[in-house]
């Protein structure tokens, strides 16, 4: 049976297709209306009470929030290419960085952008000025996150880190723009860009 994605390219769904790219699954996209409400329909909050993209099903599995999709995708299909065998060494550093977007990266850059006021020490996030080290380090050693191999903890950090370039709310650091170019040049990243650019079409979005 393939694996259903519940999406809308102005939603996180969007990136999910770039990580079903990678693993190469057999997938269907279900689009959803964001503004016609259908996130908020029966339907939808029976998969996810939150009432948000992306959901995905995959049988009689159900997977919402995108760090949790990707890992579930990485292990039940590409294990040990997309995601360390469980008894790897780098099994622990692959799953610190699944879920270092959503942690860390995304409210901290919020944070800094908002002005929030708040002590670094009470934060799981810490300060602005950690984050941006702690990947400038990371990438440094690079191409990818662990080194020469590519994993699904690059399409999270990736797609967050592309995110937050776009829009200004992250330091344009060379090390995380030359990492930007070099996803950008991923045949999976280039197919989601198309399958999505379809999409918003046949939605008769700009």
């Amino acid at each position: 049976m393939s694996i259903v994605l519940y999406h809308h390219p102005y939603s996180r769904a969007a990136n999910m297709i770039w990580a079903l790219e990678e693993v190469g699954a057999p997938y269907t996209l279900r689009t959803v209306n964001l503004l016609a409400g259908e996130h908020k329909s029966p339907e939808l909050l029976a998969l996810n009470t939150m009432g948000k993209l992306p959901v995905i099903t995959d049988g009689d599995a159900v997977v919402s929030e995108t760090s949790a999709i990707c890992m579930y995708l990485a292990d039940r299909y590409a294990l040990g290419r997309l995601s360390p065998a469980l008894d790897d060494r780098e099994r622990g550093a692959y799953l610190r960085w699944c879920v270092y977007p959503s942690a860390v990266i995304e409210p901290g850059c919020m944070a800094k952008g908002a002005g929030w006021a708040y002590k670094p020490s009470q934060a799981g996030w810490g300060s602005y000025e950690s984050i941006v080290q702690t990947l400038d380090t990371a990438l440094k050693n690079g191409p990818w996150l662990l080194g020469d191999r590519f994993t699904m903890a690059d399409v999270l950090v990736g797609s967050s880190l592309r995110w937050m370039l776009r829009f200004k709310m992250i330091d344009a650091v060379d090390s995380f723009v030359a990492y930007a170019e070099r996803l950008a040049a991923r045949p999976a990243l280039q197919a989601s860009e198309a399958k999505n650019a379809a999409v918003m079409k046949e939605l008769g979005l700009g």
